[in-house]
């Protein structure tokens, strides 16, 4: 569970950035774009929310049981603890994004908030609905950096894992 909500918030964040948000553009009423943009993250929320929970809740648990330090190589007790601080980044900014990107769906009826993309406010729209969407951008980038550094931190406890033979880690974790 804990790779697949990592996947779904890396791929939600990346389709958003790179293919959803500049295909508003296309979208010929600015106020259209915020719609259809605060709509579409709207109904993508529940997933975000899924896969956060996923994520604290597979390495919780992993911490519990297989990664509690005793268990551990000195090299997979750094890499844990800074499997600790990337989950730790990834729940922070992505809360950070969906509080932020709701209060921007807010500032106009129906979220249509004039864009010239999805990532753009326009000059039509309003200086604290720009300042929030500026934020959403910021944070967005923030999350991404985040959990991309997840992946790159359970590659490398994946690896570290391998390293070792698997008698010498059976026998660690019974004594």
């Amino acid at each position: 569970m804990h790779d697949a909500g990592l996947a779904a918030l890396l791929g939600g964040t990346l389709y958003g950035r790179i293919a959803l948000h500049p295909a508003l553009a296309e979208v010929g009423d600015r106020s259209e774009r915020g719609k259809v943009v605060n709509r579409a993250w709207r109904r993508y929320g529940w997933i975000n929310a899924a896969s956060l929970l996923a994520i604290v809740a597979g390495w919780a648990g992993a911490r519990v049981n297989e990664a509690r330090p005793s268990s551990l190589s000195p090299r997979e007790r750094a890499l844990a603890t800074g499997k600790d601080a990337a989950v730790a980044a990834v729940v922070a900014t992505g809360l950070a994004t969906a509080i932020t990107g709701r209060r921007f769906a807010r500032s106009a009826p129906d979220g249509a908030v004039p864009l010239e993309d999805g990532n753009t406010p326009s000059v039509d729209t309003p200086e604290e609905a720009a300042r929030l969407k500026r934020r959403v951008n910021a944070l967005s980038t923030a999350s991404a950096a985040a959990e991309l550094a997840l992946v790159g931190v359970n590659a490398a406890l994946g690896q570290a894992n391998f390293r070792r033979p698997p008698v010498r880690r059976l026998l660690r974790r019974r004594y």
